[in-house]
């Protein structure tokens, strides 16, 4: 799930990238050359949160949070069809009332299981509150790296190709990552 939702922050991201880098092939392809020497380098995210404490730190807390998330649902559900089974097994010996007053209780908690995964999981679901809470700070680290690392080594500009607009990276283009790992992890 997290990075499922780190996927699509990449992905919002690529499209600026994208724009980006349509820019730099219509100004190398008029002359790029009469512009000055252009420095490109480029970062791999995905290998960044995968490496940087921060990142898997708050990986881990998102996983013991939905992991409670999980074994509620779970539980939820372990009710709803015990209940079930009870309103079948007795269905004949209920009066209509009775069995009446089950459905309807079996209805609600149904609801209320479909309500919960709704509230945990959903599109604005905490699940997703939760991780853009904790990963905030990590991308602000990590981008602040990216920036400070460019700046020190003079960088145009720097690509993440992760987000999916670079599709060739030459032997001699300069692989930041390592750097942006070291910046990040510098105390």
């Amino acid at each position: 799930m997290t990075n499922n939702n780190l996927s699509k922050m990449v992905t919002k991201q690529a499209k600026v990238y994208n724009k980006l880098v349509l820019f730099l092939a219509i100004l190398f392809s008029l002359g790029g050359s009469a512009f000055g020497q252009v420095k490109l380098g480029y970062v791999n995210s995905q290998l960044i949160l995968e490496k940087f404490k921060d990142a898997t730190d708050a990986q881990k807390q998102l996983a013991e949070i939905n992991k409670a998330w999980e074994t509620e649902a779970r539980n939820m559900q372990q009710e709803l069809q015990t209940k079930q089974e009870e309103l079948e097994s007795q269905s004949l010996l209920l009066s209509e009332t009775k069995r009446q007053e089950k459905e309807t209780e079996l209805q609600n908690l149904y609801l209320r299981f479909q309500q919960f995964q709704q509230e945990k999981w959903g599109q604005q679901g905490e699940a997703v509150k939760k991780q853009a809470d904790l990963m905030k700070p990590v991308i602000d680290k990590v981008n602040e790296a990216i920036r400070k690392v460019g700046d020190e080594q003079k960088f145009d500009y720097i690509f993440d190709t992760v987000a999916g607009n670079i599709l060739h990276v030459g032997a001699n283009q300069p692989d930041l990552t390592e750097a942006i790992l070291q910046e990040l992890n510098t105390p």
